[in-house]
């Protein structure tokens, strides 16, 4: 089986010298370049096509959310000092898969990598959800394309949607509304296609963004 393939990004050498040496004593991961900055990540990333990046925020020349947003097929995963830092959220709006702290034990940075590789998000929209409510009242303006994406969606889909903003699985939101979990499967399928989403987190940032869930409402 081939080796996951990474690029990590921090514009400390040292702190990518220790993330280096614990994913490749996996054994199944393998560190193929290393960037200081945003530009650097954005050669890199083109140059060794990564199956992940690691990618700190704060940098000098381009940070981080703006080297996602020029990477819009790269899978990312996050290098955050602070775990409630508004500008996590940033990064999930540009594309972000999900963020680790920088502290994390080993362990659960060789899981992080393994969950973003696989095509699955870090983040489950519960905790995505506690972070928004945390700071959604100090981001940017939203895009302007949400309530125009809406329209696309069926009214089961917009309802599937809202729920999932919510938090619920899909277990529960089949409970909620009496349906199997593989119809709420088929819809959340539909509606990350229609409206051009990578993943459930994407989805849950758009419901606030447009307003479809306030912040520190149920």
């Amino acid at each position: 089986m081939p080796k996951l393939r990474l690029l990590i990004v921090d514009d400390q050498p040292l702190m990518r010298a220790g993330f280096r040496a614990v994913l490749e004593a996996t054994g199944e991961m393998e560190v193929v370049a290393e960037a200081g900055d945003g530009l650097e990540a954005m050669e890199a990333a083109r140059a060794t096509k990564p199956d992940v990046v690691l990618m700190d925020i704060r940098m000098p020349n381009l940070d981080g959310i703006e080297a996602i947003k020029r990477l819009p097929n790269q899978r990312v995963l996050v290098l955050t000092t602070f775990p409630m830092d508004e500008y996590i959220v940033e990064a999930l709006r540009a594309g972000a898969s999900g963020f680790i702290t920088k502290d994390v034990p080993a362990d659960e940075l060789v899981r992080a990598v393994r969950v973003v590789a696989a095509g699955d998000a870090l983040l489950t929209p519960e905790i995505t959800r506690r972070l928004l409510d945390r700071v959604a009242r100090r981001l940017p303006a939203p895009v302007a394309y949400g309530h125009e994406a809406l329209a696309e969606l069926t009214d089961r889909e917009r309802e599937v949607l809202e729920l999932l903003a919510r938090g619920m699985s899909n277990a529960e939101i089949a409970d909620a509304l009496i349906v199997g979990e593989a119809t709420v499967k088929t819809h959340v399928s539909n509606v990350l296609m229609k409206l051009g989403l990578r993943d459930r987190v994407q989805a849950v940032v758009l419901a606030y963004e447009i307003g479809l869930v306030q912040p520190g409402r149920t």
